[in-house]
């Protein structure tokens, strides 16, 4: 009985465990304003981590930017931090970190000291959703004559600057670029679309649930054998 006793506490711990480690590694959601993957020099930006009410913002390779973070701001749903003046060795991959595993969904954002970029969404963009991807000039705000490719193939000729994707589906993924001519071309970024009715990542009671099944066939097929092993050596005992 004591073994059986032993195994439900260690069963019930290491649930607890994987469920709170579950919980930290998805406790977070970062949003970007403006929601875009391409930034001129000296452009500004703001994150938002929701769901987390302080945190830093961290880019792969620099680490934690002491710049955003410290002008860290509470809302109503977690904090935010900008970035005033965008470099191009700020280009990367960013997420919010909380400590203690907690850490968000991450974006890839490039920064150009060049003239053209591509108005691309930085996040995910859900499936039957329209979408306009814009080529910019940074040296005019008029409209102007553009190509756009996807893969590096031309897909699409636009006498405004704008390309229109409606009804988004994951066959329109891929890496964009577009160009103007006589100021060059932008760089590339991935465009990504996520499936309706599918989650960024299960909830955390979903994959505990998940946990708990696994775990109590493992303490059915493990403890079972060695609890009848254990009364049958007792038997044994008893009978010598």
């Amino acid at each position: 009985m004591e073994v059986t006793a032993l195994g439900i506490r260690l069963l019930t711990i290491v649930m607890m465990l994987l469920c709170e480690h579950d919980h930290k590694v998805y406790a977070a959601s970062l949003h970007i304003h403006p929601n875009r993957a391409q930034f001129f020099e000296y452009e500004s930006v703001t994150f938002y981590c929701e769901g987390l009410f302080h945190c830093e913002v961290v880019q792969e390779p620099k680490g934690k930017i002491p710049s955003c973070n410290k002008t860290n701001k509470r809302t109503p749903t977690g904090s935010s931090c900008s970035i005033t003046n965008f470099y191009t060795d700020d280009s990367g991959e960013y997420w919010c970190s909380a400590g203690g595993g907690k850490r968000s969904n991450s974006v890839n954002i490039t920064v150009t000291d060049g003239s053209v970029i591509l108005e691309i969404p930085a996040l995910p963009v859900m499936e039957g959703e329209a979408v306009t991807l814009t080529c910019r000039n940074k040296t005019t705000s008029s409209q102007t004559s553009a190509d756009f490719y996807k893969d590096g193939v031309l897909i699409s000729n636009s006498s405004t600057g704008n390309m229109i994707i409606q009804n988004v589906s994951k066959s329109d993924e891929g890496l964009y670029k577009c160009s103007i001519s006589g100021a060059g071309e932008s760089a590339e970024s991935w465009f990504i679309v996520r499936a309706l009715h599918t989650e960024t990542h299960p909830s955390s009671s979903e994959h505990c649930r998940h946990i708990s099944l696994i775990l109590r066939t493992l303490f059915t097929t493990v403890m079972v054998p060695m609890m009848l092993l254990l009364i049958l050596l007792l038997y044994r005992e008893k009978l010598s």
